[in-house]
């Protein structure tokens, strides 16, 4: 009962369609957006969550222990074929020129090269 009127209501309200553009979508179209929209709210309710357990663990960590991050970095990974790529222009450069660039790099720092 008021199954159109509840499905338009949602529709109208939530992604500010008019009655035209929710009579256009076909029922398939209306389950994916209904379930896209499902997925974002538990996406949501999910980092809101985290959010609070980490604010709570952070308020009630001890004394100069460190702080826990909500996001944890990842480091990319390499690419393998540009590093030995890179790996084998250097060592060719250094063949011809010597390691004076490296002398070049320490020095443009303004810091001393470690012996």
């Amino acid at each position: 009962m008021y199954s159109y009127e509840r499905e338009l209501a949602f529709f109208v309200v939530n992604f500010n369609m008019s009655k035209r553009d929710f009579d256009e979508l076909t029922e398939k179209e209306k389950l994916f957006i209904r379930k896209e929209w499902e997925n974002k709210v538990i996406f949501e309710s999910t980092m809101t969550r985290n959010a609070a357990l980490n604010a709570i663990a952070n308020a009630n960590r001890k004394k100069n222990s460190r702080f826990i991050e909500l996001h944890k970095k990842k480091q990319e990974k390499a690419d393998k074929e540009f590093n030995t790529a890179a790996i084998v222009l250097i060592r060719d450069m250094e063949e011809r020129e010597g390691k004076g660039w490296v002398d070049e790099i320490y020095q443009a720092n303004g810091l001393k090269r470690p012996e």
